[in-house]
């Protein structure tokens, strides 16, 4: 399917609403029937018709449509947020007694779900490096159900080899689940790459504004349905009408806003490169990086995401050269249009921070539509004062 019909024409009837180019937002919360016999069919299956929009809205499934097709998968849902997504699709595919193995360091509420909610449910999980399909065997138990993958991360970049991992977990009937938020579907297909749940952060690339929050998963008709009559519609996590709108409406320029920010990083990953206060990058398309040739193998290269360790020492110069920065926002999240800074020692009290630990020393830098040009200049002034 063209990505081109994919996001300017897929689910949108326009006859039936007065050939408007943009989709109205359907803000209804309930929805009439003719006949008893007619709600009492829906009753019986929320996802066959628009009952309640708790489960099912007009605007909604637009997108939903369009995310399943960009992922090559049969069905997506979409949520409030990342995190409700990743929760309704580990809850839905695990129960008690069951063993996890995971990526080490996942995103944090990912971590807070596997060690502090799910043992309270008598399910436990394992963490690896993952970079190898020989860690997950080794780690894997007789009731381990669920993989959890995350490649790459959003700060070391950590990959893990999918198409083996995926291979291995059918052999062994484990569910596979992966967070493509970093490349998205546009720059690595997971699902033809054998995962059975891509998840993705609609708040990064996908809204690209910086403006809503939202949260995918796509999978099979099956899968996918599973989740919906049981976390999804029982949690009430999912998207409302006007986020999906603005999801929508960002969704017609995320090509070319992602085109746009990799030249961007690429170019800018070489600028710190020859920079003597910077003792390394971390980016997953350059060649120093101990993953490249996994990274290659795997995904087109992509992304607006680089980590920096500083040469100094001193807690304090790393904050300052932070506040130097007058073009960066000091901020979480990324996939906006905005340039964004955030340091590793920011999450770590001062009196913990470790100068030998590179990762205490280390910075992320998001690159957003600004000018290349334009951000290398507030780079170098910030960078000169650790000088």
């Amino acid at each position: 399917m063209d990505l081109s019909y994919i996001i300017n024409e897929l689910g949108e009837d326009r006859e039936q609403y007065h050939r408007a180019v943009s989709p109205p937002i359907a803000q209804a919360s309930n929805f009439a029937f003719d006949t008893i016999a007619d709600i009492s069919n829906v009753f019986a299956d929320e996802m066959s018709g628009y009952i309640y929009s708790r489960g099912l809205n007009p605007t909604v499934d637009i997108l939903r449509k369009k995310l399943a097709a960009l992922d090559g998968a049969e069905e997506s849902l979409v949520f409030n947020n990342g995190a409700a997504a990743t929760y309704a699709g580990v809850m839905a595919n695990v129960k008690a007694g069951d063993h996890i193995v995971s990526v080490r360091d996942p995103y944090s509420w990912t971590k807070k779900l596997f060690d502090t909610i799910l043992p309270r449910y008598g399910v436990h999980t394992s963490y690896v490096d993952g970079g190898t399909i020989e860690e997950w065997m080794a780690t894997t138990q007789p009731n381990t159900t669920f993989y959890y993958l995350e490649s790459p991360n959003s700060w070391t970049f950590a990959i893990q080899p999918i198409q083996a991992i995926t291979a291995y977990a059918k052999q062994k009937g484990i569910v596979t689940m992966i967070d493509n938020s970093y490349a998205t579907p546009l720059y690595q297909p997971v699902i033809s790459m054998g995962i059975d749940l891509a998840m993705q952060t609609a708040t990064k690339y996908i809204g690209g504004h910086s403006d809503t929050l939202g949260g995918v998963l796509s999978g099979s008709k099956a899968m996918i349905k599973k989740i919906f009559d049981m976390d999804y519609l029982a949690i009430g996590s999912g998207m409302q009408p006007f986020n999906a709108w603005l999801m929508l409406r960002s969704l017609r320029t995320m090509p070319v806003r992602l085109e746009r920010i990799t030249r961007t990083t690429r170019t800018i990953a070489a600028f710190l490169k020859q920079q003597p206060q910077i003792e390394s990058i971390v980016y997953p398309f350059d060649e120093s990086f101990d993953q490249y040739e996994l990274a290659a193998s795997q995904m087109k290269p992509v992304g607006g995401l680089v980590t920096i360790i500083l040469q100094t020492r001193q807690r304090e110069q790393i904050v300052q050269f932070c506040e130097r920065l007058q073009h960066f926002l000091i901020a979480v999240s990324w996939g906006g249009h905005e340039s964004l800074v955030l340091p590793k020692c920011a999450g770590i009290p001062a009196e913990q921070f470790n100068p030998e630990d590179k990762w205490h020393r280390s910075v992320r830098l998001y690159f957003g539509l600004e000018e290349p040009d334009y951000l290398i200049r507030d780079l170098e002034q910030a960078l000169r004062q650790l000088t």
